[in-house]
């Protein structure tokens, strides 16, 4: 099983984005409501991949790309952004941070899927540093 963390404060964008997922049988799917919640429920568990808003009210995303980067054992786990920040300045510093891959809000359940598969592909494939 694949298991993905998915980080949004908004509990209606947290469930479209598994329904975006769910197609696959293999996920499973953990829900987080903040980074602070992330940053508790990645110290327990292992994770295959992180769907990560940035926009949050206690710890924001950018602070968890930094805290996960900052892991020996999280330091290779795929970050997907997934944001209503398109600004090239936001896109930027999340992907200078350690986010893998960038998307802006709304998206597509065909572009998402798109960007999990591909990020899984190259993480057992060893291409993340």
């Amino acid at each position: 099983m694949t298991e993905i963390l998915v980080v949004d404060d908004s509990k209606v964008m947290r469930e479209m984005i598994v329904a975006c997922l769910r197609v696959i049988e293999a996920f499973t799917f953990t829900h987080a409501a903040s980074g602070l919640e992330a940053i508790e429920k990645l110290a327990l568990k292992d994770f295959d991949l992180v769907v990560l808003d940035l926009n949050m009210p206690d710890i924001g995303g950018f602070e968890v790309i930094e805290f996960i980067r900052g892991q020996d054992k999280l330091k290779r786990l795929p970050i997907l952004v997934v944001t209503t920040r398109g600004d090239e300045g936001s896109r930027s510093r999340a992907l200078g941070a350690g986010a893998s891959q960038f998307m802006t809000k709304p998206f597509t359940p065909d572009a998402i899927l798109a960007n999990v598969q591909s990020m899984l592909r190259q993480d057992a494939a060893g291409f993340h540093e």
